[in-house]
This record gives structure tokens, sequence and C-alpha cells, in this order.
């Protein structure tokens, strides 16, 4: 009989994990947006753009939206940088549109106007900032790790 009643609770945990379990994927997946031509072009929007301490930025395509990719604009006020150093396991691009930035890559700066990538590899530590007198304009291009 002890044996039986064993075997049962066995069972009912089982069942119990499995639906926990199978509870957690639900809730993890995410409903994924209809694509349409209106939504899939972003026209630049400051009333839409979001405050940050060094400046603003704006998404043109969030890890909501797309599929894996991120693409987000900053604008850095002189002499101010988005964060600190830092790394992360995504690699991430920065595309200098206008000004003058401070990039830092693994101990090392540089400085890079207009029309200039800048590659981040994944867990390098960087940075970047603003080495001139007017706004830095740069676009974050980053894929999502889900």
């Amino acid at each position: 009989m002890k044996k039986t009643t064993r075997n049962i609770a066995v069972i009912i945990i089982s069942i119990i994990t499995q639906q926990s379990v199978y509870g957690q994927k639900v809730e993890a997946k995410q409903e994924q947006p209809v694509y349409t031509i209106e939504n899939c072009v972003n026209v630049f929007d400051l009333k839409k753009a979001k405050e940050t301490k060094s400046g603003y930025q704006y998404w043109f395509a969030d890890k909501n939206f797309t599929q894996e990719n991120t693409l987000k604009m900053s604008i850095v006020a002189p002499g101010k940088s988005t964060h600190a150093p830092h790394r992360h396991p995504e690699e991430e691009f920065f595309y200098i549109l206008e000004g003058k930035a401070s990039f830092y890559l693994d101990g090392k700066t540089v400085e890079a106007g207009p029309n200039t990538s800048l590659y981040c590899p994944p867990n390098t530590e960087h940075g970047i900032s603003n080495a001139g007198q007017t706004d830095l304009k740069y676009l974050v291009i980053k894929k999502d790790l889900r």
C-alpha cells in the first residue's frame, strides 16, 4: 500500500511539474505583431522620443516589434555619454550621423565623425560619448538575444 501511495505521489508531482513548466512556456511566448507597410515605415517623431539624462533616444524598431534586431537613434548633448563603458553578450554597431564621438573599446579611445560605423564585439567593454560642441546623433543597431 505504501508503494502504491508513493507511486501516486510521484505521478501527481510529475503532472504538477509538467503543468508548471508548460504554464511558464505559454506565459513567455509573446504574440508577434502583424507587419504592414504602415507599421514597417517609421519616420522620426520628436514627440515619441524618450528623454534621457544625456539627451534623448528614439526607437525605430525595438525588441517588441522586430524578430531579432533593434534600431535606435541616440542624441547626446556635448560632454555627455549615455552610460559608462560596459559589456554585454550581444554585438552592437554605432553609426555616427552628426557630431563628434569619442569611442572607447577595450582600453583604447578614438574620435569619429559623421558617416563612420563603430563595431562592438560581444562581451567587449565599450562606450560612446560626445566629444564635440554640438549634439552627437548616432544609430545603435543591436541583435536582441531574447
